[in-house]
């Protein structure tokens, strides 16, 4: 892949979570009963930063858990004889709580519908919301975002690669393109990236 544009800097993801943390206490009425849900792996820091956002201007510790859906993945099969299973870690009830699950790229649902399937398996849940930094659109699945940090049209030859400072060194969001060998090799240039497929 090479890179094509940078999408966000990282004052751009900083200013775009924090509008997010902000939307989701005003939505909420405030953070009774909120947890915060980081999808593995991109999706955790920024569940993180969420959770201090809220905290600074809240002074609220929102409860923060992670959530690993590659087992309920729908091509399970197709990715790897052994798949690498990391933990979920919900150290509280998801009874009766409004789950706000958060992800870093939205593209066809199928990350999503998993990670539903997942959250069921550990409660019920009164709500379920989705917040995600970047929706890059080509939906397969009925699936929409309560909060977004950026809506980016991208073509299936584009791919959306978002770096986080914990994990990555630095706070960014690049624009890919996929190699013309590639896309021909693959079959398919609209691959998940991100930890969304």
């Amino acid at each position: 892949m090479r890179e094509k544009a940078t999408i966000m800097d990282a004052r751009q993801m900083d200013r775009a979570l924090s509008r997010i943390a902000h939307e989701l206490v005003e939505r909420n009425h405030g953070t009774a009963d909120i947890v915060l849900i980081g999808i593995r792996s991109r999706g955790v820091p920024l569940a993180e930063t969420l959770h201090d956002k809220i905290e600074d201007f809240e002074g609220v510790d929102v409860p923060v858990g992670t959530v690993d859906i590659t087992l309920y993945r729908d091509d399970l099969s197709q990715i790897a004889p052994n798949p690498v299973v990391q933990a979920t870690e919900l150290p509280f009830s998801l009874d009766g709580r409004v789950v706000v699950l958060v992800d870093d790229v939205l593209f066809t649902g199928r990350t999503i519908r998993a990670a539903l399937d997942a959250l069921i398996d550990y409660g019920r849940p009164r709500a379920i919301q989705l917040a995600v930094l970047i929706d890059r659109g080509h939906r397969e699945f009925p699936i929409r975002a309560d909060f977004v940090g950026k809506n980016v049209p991208t073509s299936l030859t584009e791919v959306i690669k978002v770096q986080c400072l914990d994990t990555d060194g630095e706070d960014s969001v690049l624009m890919m393109e996929l190699d013309e060998e590639v896309r021909v090799d693959d079959g398919s240039a609209a691959g998940g990236e991100g930890g969304e497929a």
